[in-house]
């Protein structure tokens, strides 16, 4: 399964002995909605395989949402997790 990690960084001071970066608590794994096969001609425009894109996933048909009534730390199976549910 083809999967990224979005994690969010703020850089507020950049000199030039050092970076003044933080980094967020919390981050995002996104998962393609298909499992990911070897780009080949006949599937390079099954961008469900390729691409970890919400914008793309959320309207396949093997996309799962996330379930409202649970606590979004803990873990499931949806297409798109935090990255706390997905350590756990």
């Amino acid at each position: 399964m083809k999967f990224d990690l979005r994690v969010y960084v703020v850089v507020t001071g950049i000199s030039d002995d050092h970076i003044r970066a933080y980094i967020a608590d919390e981050g995002l794994a996104r998962f393609c909605t298909l499992p990911y096969e070897k780009p080949t001609k006949a599937n390079f425009d099954t961008f469900n395989m390729h691409l970890t894109n919400y914008s793309l996933n959320k309207s396949s048909d093997t996309y799962i949402e996330e379930n409202p009534n649970q606590n979004i730390l803990e873990p499931n199976n949806g297409s798109k997790r935090t990255l706390t549910a997905l350590f756990k």
